[in-house]
């Protein structure tokens, strides 16, 4: 089958939940689940402030990717997807708080991906803090500030940090919502993305041949 449109997919909280918030647990010794959290950056809401250099220097050590919690449905739904729309990758590597080590962060995800998706060529890697200069016909991010309004079609991918938006954000970007549950986000997504194709299937010419009665 000819490919057809182009996506572009997030990584982080949309493939997986890379293993930030088991660092975080390890170094305070912790149980917390990805659902206590509504905020999105995890650090600030666990991490005393007296100790966020200490955690800072604790987690650039770690390979966050290394046992990275792939969200369910993921893989089997992005296999389907490639089967009939160009996908690239695209994701933020770069810690504002560590930038000169964050060259471990491109390694480690690039590594990921390659390990668990090995179906998508590399060369639709784009590893990236400025998404915005990037377009495609379809776009999957958890945060809503990405999804830029002159892509086609843009979903906002369900996590702990985004059940809070509302319709009228939604309507005022022109996004759609892959439901409130991350537990079920991918057949949301397939849902959304391969009806798309099952209507355009539908959608062609359909041929009768009529039987003509002896008169």
């Amino acid at each position: 089958m000819k490919k057809g449109k182009d996506i572009l997919l997030d990584v982080d909280e949309v493939v997986c939940f890379p293993g930030f918030l088991q660092a975080v647990n390890d170094f305070m010794e912790t149980d917390y689940v990805i659902d206590d959290f509504q905020d999105y950056y995890i650090d600030e809401a666990a991490i005393p402030k007296e100790r966020f250099s200490e955690f800072n220097e604790f987690i650039n050590q770690r390979n966050l990717y290394e046992n990275a919690q792939i969200l369910p449905h993921a893989i089997e739904t992005i296999k389907k997807l490639n089967e009939i729309y160009h996908i690239y990758f695209y994701s933020s590597c770069v810690n504002p708080l560590n930038i000169q080590g964050s060259g471990r962060i491109f390694q480690d995800k690039y590594n990921f991906l390659l390990s668990n998706i090995p179906f998508i060529d590399p060369k639709h890697y784009i590893f990236t803090s400025a998404k915005h200069m990037f377009r495609a016909d379809i776009q999957i991010d958890d945060r809503i500030f990405n999804l830029d309004k002159n892509v086609e079609t843009k979903i906002l991918f369900p996590s702990y940090h985004n059940k809070n938006i509302t319709e009228v954000e939604l309507k005022e970007k022109g996004a759609l919502r892959a439901g409130y549950d991350w537990k079920e986000g991918w057949n949301e997504v397939e849902k959304l993305l391969l009806k798309e194709e099952t209507s355009l299937s539908d959608s062609q010419p359909k041929i009768y041949i009529l039987a003509r009665k002896n008169v």
